[in-house]
């Protein structure tokens, strides 16, 4: 069994999943969900007219981590997990990672996919990036 667990929250129903099945199965272990802010979603929604000012990216993306872990804490909670959260800035899947080498995680746990459409084609599969380049086991949720 795993000492460290990492899960990948992106708010999409997958990810609350793999959090779920990560309490349930590993309750003995240290468990840290990571949110990555990732800077090409806020060029995207600036030019999608998503966001008003190019310059307010950032605090939506703080704001939107924070309403995140919330959720995640209280998932956990449920279970009787007190959980770990974290924010990295970058590409998720290197940043998911590069977190999990710098912080001895045994395992992550992640959504088999939270993009869709057009993003998904364009930007790629974060879950199978991870899946390719992580030196711990991974385990997909779909």
């Amino acid at each position: 069994m795993p000492d460290n667990v990492l899960v990948a929250s992106d708010g999409s129903p997958l990810s609350e999943r793999a959090l779920t099945y990560a309490v349930e199965n590993f309750p003995n272990a240290t468990i840290t969900a990571v949110y990555v802010i990732n800077p090409i979603d806020s060029i995207i929604d600036v030019e999608a007219g998503g966001l008003p000012v190019a310059e307010d990216w950032y605090d939506n993306a703080q704001q939107r981590a924070t309403a995140l872990h919330a959720t995640a804490t209280n998932i956990a909670a449920d279970h009787g997990i007190d959980l770990k959260t974290v924010t990295e800035v970058g590409k998720p899947a290197r940043e998911i990672v590069e977190y999990a080498a710098e912080h001895d995680i045994d395992q992550i746990v992640m959504g088999s996919h939270g993009r869709a459409g057009i993003d998904r084609a364009i930007l790629g599969s974060v879950a199978e990036t991870v899946t390719r380049r992580a030196r711990i086991p991974v385990t997909i949720i779909r």
